[in-house]
């Protein structure tokens, strides 16, 4: 009752939602902790590790209040209730809109308005219709609005008067943003006018917190490394400027000593009303100085796979690409979670000009807890014969060699256009599964010594637990793929239990043949013809997937969700 209480004033509730299940996720919910050990870091170096935490709260802020509009109103309501359920739901969800056992998503407290496909970067409720009609319009507007890194807004004099006040308050952010104020200024008071505005202004007094961060933590690591101070720097201006390319050059080229930190708006996930806007995270990582220097000295000949690809209009690309191993420090927005690796940046120009960085967080890749939740899954989806086929090593290379597919293949339509531009709502999925069959294309083609262990997680990595909803690109992706697979023989389904062999003398060529039709998908640059294939992969058949779907959350049993804590943060 007491919850009801503080979230009341929030906003007046409309519809009343389900209850959402709380004591039943968590019952399927296990928790990680994160550990490594900072010993080795100089005193310095401990020091700037807090104000670059201190740094990576404000992102955790950014993020939530992006996705939802109530979020840090129903934190602080959550803080102060003491139900520790409701603030463990919360903390995994990154917000008051969770997922239940059967994948939809409802508030985890009935007074928050339910979540909306533009989160909270697009006005409250808005449609892509009426941002369509808008953009036809005002066809000059389509960059600002569907900015990887703005603010859409309803052109009301309450929100002009504000982002005006910002620029006069930010006079450092004026300077970065010229003509803003003098655009601004010239909009009609109208509500069915959109606009968009930057990062740097729709978060400012946030993000000049983070500025002042991120510039302490540089002045402390100076001594002890400077180039990973030169990058914390640019990256604070680059946070206030509205633009990275300062920032992703020395992040990218540099070579840092003991620690990294992943800190921007990259991914576009959590976008399902256009797939574009960028939302934000920070993760702080310890390096594995011995392992890094091994994985880079056996990297090289990129442009030989690139070449190979099943298209044509091959490119350029860098052979020293950054890699890294590392162990996760604290992860904040939306790199919060169990995720194994990354690669960025995702912009085409900066990737031409300065190449990317792979960061691989060994801590979470190599957890026991989590391999051993993998294994069970795997074992109750596939046929005995396979039981032993999956290793975490096998994981490791697949996830390795997914991050490097990033970097190789289409990075651009045939107009020209950035992908995400180009296919929207469609290009992550597409992106993400390009790089998986890249993964397994270009291990096969090296005739890697632990390739069946390799193809064996490359099959792990497509099984579903539950029918995937339309705006999760991963799962979307994955269904895909495993369709792909069944309809070309790579696996068969046993009719009666659902269990699954694979035949591996077909991987090769069946991968092959969905990476050409990625590729080509890509390169077409038709929305419209990524999501027919999409559609035309996506069948969830109550006879096959279903019962396999079962199989997995049984071998699941508490660890179908994951809370990660972190020792950094006193978790």
């Amino acid at each position: 009752m007491r919850i009801l209480i503080l979230l009341a004033p929030l906003l007046a509730a409309t519809a009343t939602p389900a209850p959402f299940p709380v004591k039943e996720v968590l019952a399927k919910t296990e928790t990680i902790r994160l550990a490594p050990d900072l010993s080795g870091l100089t005193v310095a170096e401990q020091s700037a590790v807090k104000d670059l935490l201190e740094a990576g709260q404000i992102f955790q802020d950014l993020y939530e209040t992006s996705k939802h509009h109530q979020a840090l109103e129903a934190r602080a309501a959550l803080a102060k209730s003491g139900d520790k359920d409701l603030r463990s739901l919360y903390w995994l969800n990154n917000g008051p809109i969770g997922t239940t056992l059967t994948n939809t998503r409802l508030p985890i407290v009935p007074a928050v308005d339910p979540e909306v496909p533009g989160k909270n970067v697009y006005p409250i409720g808005i449609t892509r219709a009426e941002v369509d009609a808008f953009l036809a319009a005002h066809p000059a507007e389509r960059g600002s609005i569907l900015g990887e890194r703005t603010v859409v807004r309803r052109a009301t004099k309450a929100n002009l008067d504000r982002d005006l006040a910002t620029l006069a308050k930010h006079p450092a952010i004026s300077v970065l943003q010229p003509g803003m104020q003098q655009k601004l200024r010239a909009l009609k008071a109208d509500s069915k006018i959109l606009y968009a505005v930057p990062y740097s202004v729709a978060y400012a007094g946030s993000l000049m917190k983070a500025y002042g961060l991120l510039n302490r933590a540089a002045g402390k690591l100076e001594a002890s490394d400077d180039e990973l101070a030169g990058y914390l720097r640019n990256r604070a201006r680059d946070l206030i400027a509205n633009d990275y390319e300062s920032g992703d050059a020395s992040w990218v080229t540099g070579r840092f000593a003991r620690l990294n930190a992943q800190i921007g708006s990259y991914e576009t996930y959590d976008d399902a009303l256009y797939g574009t806007k960028a939302f934000h995270a920070f993760s702080l990582l310890s390096t594995n100085e011995k392992a890094t220097n091994e994985l880079r000295g056996a990297l090289g000949g990129l442009q030989e796979i690139e070449n190979v690809l099943p298209y044509e209009h091959h490119k350029r690309v860098r052979d020293d690409i950054s890699v890294g191993v590392y162990n996760v420090i604290a992860d904040f927005g939306q790199a919060r979670g169990t995720n194994t690796a990354t690669i960025l940046p995702n912009d085409a120009l900066y990737s031409a000009r300065y190449g990317r960085t792979i960061l691989l967080r060994e801590n979470i890749m190599r957890h026991p807890l989590l391999f051993a939740a993998d294994l069970r899954i795997w074992r109750s989806a596939l046929a005995d014969a396979h039981a032993n086929d999956l290793t975490d090593e096998g994981n490791f290379q697949r996830t390795l060699w997914h991050e490097i597919g990033h970097y190789l293949g289409v990075d651009r339509d045939k107009d020209g256009r950035s992908l995400g531009v180009a296919l929207q709502d469609q290009a992550d999925a597409l992106e993400e599964m390009k790089s998986d069959l890249v993964s397994l294309f270009a291990l096969h083609r090296m005739n890697h010594p632990g390739l069946r262990t390799i193809q064996a997680s490359g099959i792990r990595r497509t099984l579903q637990n539950v029918k995937p909803r339309k705006d999760q690109p991963y799962q979307t992706m994955q269904l895909a793929q495993f369709n792909y697979f069944l309809e070309n023989g790579l696996l068969a389904a046993d009719p009666q239990t659902a269990r699954l062999t694979v035949d591996y003398d077909r991987y090769r060529d069946v991968v092959t043949s969905l990476l050409r039709e990625v590729l080509a998908l890509q390169r077409g640059g038709d929305r419209d013809a990524a999501a027919r294939f999409f559609e035309r992969y996506g069948a969830w058949i109550p006879e096959l997937h279903e019962k396999l779907a079962t199989h997995i959350r049984e071998a699941q049993g508490n660890s179908r969700f994951r809370i990660v804590r972190y020792e950094a943060l006193g978790q």
